[in-house]
């Protein structure tokens, strides 16, 4: 699913009205029929008041477009025109006409605190303040009646965004916005849904289809895009009859180091579960017995030194390495993937200690093979970036960075987020439970096995995340966040795959459409 920008949404809006025919004023119709169908299904006629919060502009008239549909259908509903400025959209007029000819109670006009009214902890708040096109702050009593929302402990449910928050940037103030229970965002998801500083707006989110022109939707380039089940099914190499081991590559891991052989062990059963033909582990002396006795799938191969790692060397020729999981800093460690990566052309996944040492040398970022995969959590690629003032700032370094280097990047976190040539790549599978030691190990060898098989470096980033997430999130069926191990992701690698096929179920609630 893409994701598109404020602009790109503007420029959807246009030509959907002039193509269809219609005006602007009817598409916004369209769009706040689509919220009342969404909460009248789920309502069925309850006498809950409802508060409705429009501004005076585009997101407005949604608001009142909303308030109509429900005046109409009998419903216990409160609508407020927010005053914050003399100036009014012409669609905002249009249906601030429309909801007077429809009903004797006029929407109440709010100049300031004294106009906030009494919200209950049982009523309903719709929050149709600000939309998309807001690029400064609220004033302070909009600001303040935000905190009156959040104060009230009410249900908020916002339109197509929680006001007060950007599309574009990082928000100035938390208590400056709307905090949303629910969003119901218009043809495409918004960005900041996805982002550690700006989610937290809205608990949930969810896309209404309000009928954009199909061939723009198709034929628009966005910078972020959403990967679920659907992007990542085309990317799947099914196995053929006659294959054998060989046919599906050799993996290399690299790493460990004493008290750290874990991270190898399991990385290397995370790329033999995913599918490699063969698995290798490159580890000090004292990692021997341990992935011998625990993995006995796995052949291993040792350093000369029995803590860590002080060469690179080897015999086999692996079609992919994954490196630096458990491997220490040590200066002598160092110095071995220095004279490694100087004559390496062999695709590389890079994680942990390995990503540290390229943040200490930084130097050595040349010498990546191009499309090698870096895979930081937050303080490794700080270290590697440098420190971010906000999330945006943060995805404009790392676009810098993967550009610079020709690498792929990917930002685990909840929303992990892959990162290749000014595009953005947005995970929707994983859960809390993952924040655990080895996660990161394991997606090492997930990644690492899939180049293996022959995916393409982005093609295995993107389907490795989404696998990965997908296993986390059947493993906790069983076991809850808490009891969650890096261990039980492995063992759920095939049903992640098993359920790609899957159909989904059909929901057992009908909606009811709405004709004006």
């Amino acid at each position: 699913m893409k994701i598109f920008s404020k602009e790109q949404i503007y420029e959807g809006d246009q030509l959907t009205a002039q193509k269809q025919n219609i005006s602007s004023t009817e598409l916004m119709e369209r769009a706040g029929i689509q919220i009342f169908n969404w909460l009248h299904v789920r309502m069925q006629g309850a006498q809950v008041p409802i508060h409705i919060f429009c501004g005076i502009g585009n997101n407005g008239g949604d608001g009142l477009v909303i308030a109509r549909h429900l005046f109409t259908h009998g419903y216990n509903v409160h609508t407020y025109i927010v005053n914050y400025s003399d100036k009014r959209s012409d669609d905002f007029l249009a249906n601030y006409d429309r909801i007077k000819q429809t009903t004797k109670s006029w929407p109440k006009m709010m100049n300031g605190e004294a106009d906030f009214p009494e919200i209950h902890k049982d009523d309903i708040i719709v929050d149709a303040i600000f939309g998309i096109g807001l690029n400064r702050p609220a004033s302070p009593w909009v600001q303040a009646l935000f905190r009156h929302f959040r104060n009230s402990g009410a249900f908020t449910l916002s339109v197509d965004i929680p006001s007060g928050v950007y599309t574009d940037k990082a928000t100035e103030d938390e208590n400056g916005v709307v905090w949303a229970n629910y969003t119901l965002s218009f043809q495409s998801p918004k960005l900041i849904f996805f982002l550690p500083e700006t989610s937290k707006f809205s608990i949930q989110w969810e896309v209404l289809d309000i009928g954009i022109d199909r061939e723009f939707l198709f034929r628009t380039e966005t910078e972020a895009q959403l990967i679920g089940k659907h992007e990542v099914l085309p990317i799947y190499q099914p196995r053929q009859k006659f294959a054998h081991k060989g046919d599906y590559g050799h993996s290399l891991i690299i790493g460990g180091s004493y008290g750290k052989i874990g991270a190898v062990l399991l990385a290397s059963r995370a790329a033999l579960s995913i599918g490699a033909g063969l698995v290798t582990a490159y580890v000090p002396k004292c990692g021997y017995q341990i992935i011998q006795s625990a993995f006995p799938e796995a052949m291993v191969i040792t350093d000369t030194n029995e803590t860590h790692i002080t060469s690179i060397q080897y015999e086999i020729e692996p079609k992919v390495i994954g490196l630096g999981t458990g491997m220490g800093t040590d200066p002598t460690t160092i110095d071995a993937l220095t004279s490694f990566l100087k004559t390496n052309k062999t695709p590389l996944v890079v994680d942990a200690d390995g990503i540290n040492i390229l943040a200490k040398k930084k130097s050595l970022l040349k010498q990546l093979p191009k499309h090698s995969i870096l895979t930081p959590h937050p303080k490794e690629l700080e270290r590697l970036i440098g420190k971010w003032t906000d999330d945006f700032d943060k995805l404009e370094k790392t676009k810098a960075l993967a550009k610079a280097h020709d690498l792929i990047i990917i930002i685990k976190g909840a929303n992990t987020i892959t990162v290749y040539d000014d595009k953005l790549y947005v995970n929707t599978t994983g859960n809390p439970g993952m924040a655990t030691a080895g996660t990161g190990d394991v997606l090492t060898g997930v990644l690492t096995g899939l180049i293996s098989q022959g995916y393409a470096p982005l093609h295995a980033a993107l389907f490795g995340v989404y696998l990965h997430g997908k296993a986390a999130d059947i493993a906790i069926e069983d076991v809850g966040y808490q009891s969650l191990i890096a261990s039980y992701i492995i063992e759920a690698l095939g049903e992640a795959y098993i359920d790609l096929f899957k159909q989904p179920e059909q929901p057992e609630v009908e909606s009811e459409d709405t004709q004006e």
